[in-house]
């Protein structure tokens, strides 16, 4: 990988880390597109690539979180095995979706979701 590659894919990165780090969420938001823009990995590569770089960030997100407000885990277990099962689930079932329908769906949420935050 280039230089300018690397720098770009570690700006993307951070990014990415930021988001998370400041919402608590969406840095896949910001990454999905980004690895689409600057990596040369196929369509198939990017949402599996995109998760393997969001695990790192979340738990140095959580890990932040935890060590300077503490965590509320008995609100947030029904959470995680709901998305535990979600994440099974789509992680089998998702493999038979076109890679053009994932970029519209993401795309779509990405609109509602700030929509939503704007209204």
């Amino acid at each position: 990988m280039k230089l300018m590659q690397t720098l770009a894919c570690a700006l993307a990165g951070f990014g990415a880390g930021a988001v998370t780090g400041l919402f608590g969420a969406g840095g896949g938001m910001v990454l999905v597109p980004l690895l689409c823009w600057l990596t040369d990995l196929d369509e198939d590569s990017i949402f599996p690539s995109s998760i393997s770089i969001i695990l790192p960030i979340c738990l140095v997100s959580i890990s932040m979180t935890a060590a300077t407000q503490g965590l509320p885990w008995q609100r947030a277990f029904p959470y995680l095995i709901g998305s535990a099962v979600g994440g099974i689930i789509a992680g089998l079932w998702g493999r038979k979706i076109p890679t053009v329908w994932l970029h519209r769906i993401l795309g779509v949420l990405i609109l509602w979701g700030g929509i939503r935050y704007l209204c």
